[in-house]
């Protein structure tokens, strides 16, 4: 009997469906093999994958990956290359069935390293049953916050993830310089921290992260599924965040504000616009797997329709545009057709091996300008010199 090892990012609808994915397959195949699915936090994860090279190694044969971890994966010779693997047993409708905006992060130095698996772009995330009409600026959106900051209610203004595992702070840091008109890397993918935009950035996120009448208290121990998970309480009113989380709210049978949640564009500064952030999960197979025909096989059984629908049911988000469209899916999720919007207007990272490494200089320049007070000019210099070493 053959086991799959499979590394897993620590969020139940994660680990629910692919053990509902494994049993179909096992079901649909006649297959003798067993899941062995292995939680992990994204530092862990990463380590594990990554730093440990265990996917190299043969300890993993599945993994997901982060697409803003692939560049670095990929260069230190981890990953499997999936071409070769497409060529021999290939996936009917790929890949037309998919938004390009999912297959291109993944595709560069000659290769294909990972099946789309879960997606779901920033977005506002808010209480329809409290506000009617959702900010379109981030100095509209501060305001809101305070004006639903009721913490005797059980109910905060917003929440940031502020937790630093070299994930949202640099995406909420992005965001803020792009939806400015700003450009947080220069064209050749090197750090841009030093500019107007990025100082108006930071002073923003620092003043919100501060400001004990809109934002939930220690949000420097809550990454994005904590902040989500608070959301899904019904202890915040409304916040920048994934899509995905949405959707968790409207699916988990935990849920305190099912069809109390809607998604509308992120707001924008001034001279700027909306802008959505395209991060994704992938499967990948690693380079070191004995198994990696069976491993093909599995992922080639989760791209498909009726799989792929499964992992929004078990409250992740699906990446293909059949799911997207589903009529059950949005009677259940009203919005959930909005995701092809959110992708037209997604930004992504650049590709470089160094991203991970950047990650966390944003993590620690974010955690100095919330709790001291060195000068923003002084937090984004000192970024930008890290940065550059």
């Amino acid at each position: 009997m053959t086991r799959l090892r499979i590394a897993v990012r620590r969020f139940d609808p994660f680990a629910r469906a692919i053990a509902a994915q494994f049993a179909d397959f096992v079901r649909a195949t006649g297959s003798d093999a067993t899941l062995d699915a292995v939680e992990m936090d994204l530092n862990p994860l990463h380590a594990t994958l990554i730093g440990q090279r265990g996917l190299a190694s043969g300890e993993w044969d599945i993994a997901f990956l982060n697409t803003d971890w692939l560049a670095e994966a990929v260069a230190a010779g981890l990953p499997e290359d999936l071409v070769p693997h497409l060529a021999r047993a290939p996936i009917d409708d790929f890949p037309q069935a998919w938004s390009p905006s999912l297959t291109g992060l993944q595709r560069f130095g000659g290769g294909f390293w990972g099946m789309p698996y879960h997606d779901g772009p920033e977005c506002l995330i808010y209480r329809k049953d409290l506000i009617a009409t959702p900010p379109t600026t981030w100095e509209a959106f501060h305001a809101c916050a305070r004006a639903h900051h009721d913490p005797a209610a059980g109910r905060f203004g917003t929440v940031l993830a502020l937790y630093p595992d070299g994930h949202n702070g640099l995406y909420d840091f992005c965001i803020q310089v792009w939806s400015r008109g700003g450009e947080p890397f220069d064209g050749a993918g090197r750090p841009a921290f030093t500019t107007r935009h990025a100082h108006d950035a930071l002073d923003f996120l620092r003043a919100l992260a501060r400001d004990t009448r809109a934002i939930a208290p220690n949000c420097a121990a809550l990454d994005s599924v904590a902040s989500g998970m608070l959301f899904a309480q019904g202890k915040v009113a409304l916040m920048p965040n994934w899509f995905g989380f949405a959707a968790y709210c409207d699916t988990a049978p935990d849920s305190k504000v099912k069809g109390l949640v809607d998604v509308a564009p992120l707001p924008a500064g001034p001279g700027g616009k909306s802008v959505s952030l395209n991060v994704f999960w992938v499967l990948a197979i690693g380079a070191g797997s004995r198994n990696k025909p069976l491993a093909w096989d599995f992922l080639r059984h989760c791209a498909t329709a009726p799989m792929d629908r499964r992992t929004t049911t078990e409250g992740a988000i699906g990446v293909r545009r059949s799911t997207w469209d589903d009529a059950g899916i949005n009677a259940a999720i009203p919005y959930y057709h909005r995701l092809g919007w959110l992708h037209e207007h997604a930004r992504a990272m650049p590709i470089t091996p160094d991203l991970a490494r950047i990650s966390h200089i944003v993590d620690r320049m974010t955690t100095a300008a919330i709790t001291t007070d060195r000068t923003t000019a002084e937090l984004l210099a000192q970024a930008q010199a890290e940065a550059t070493r």
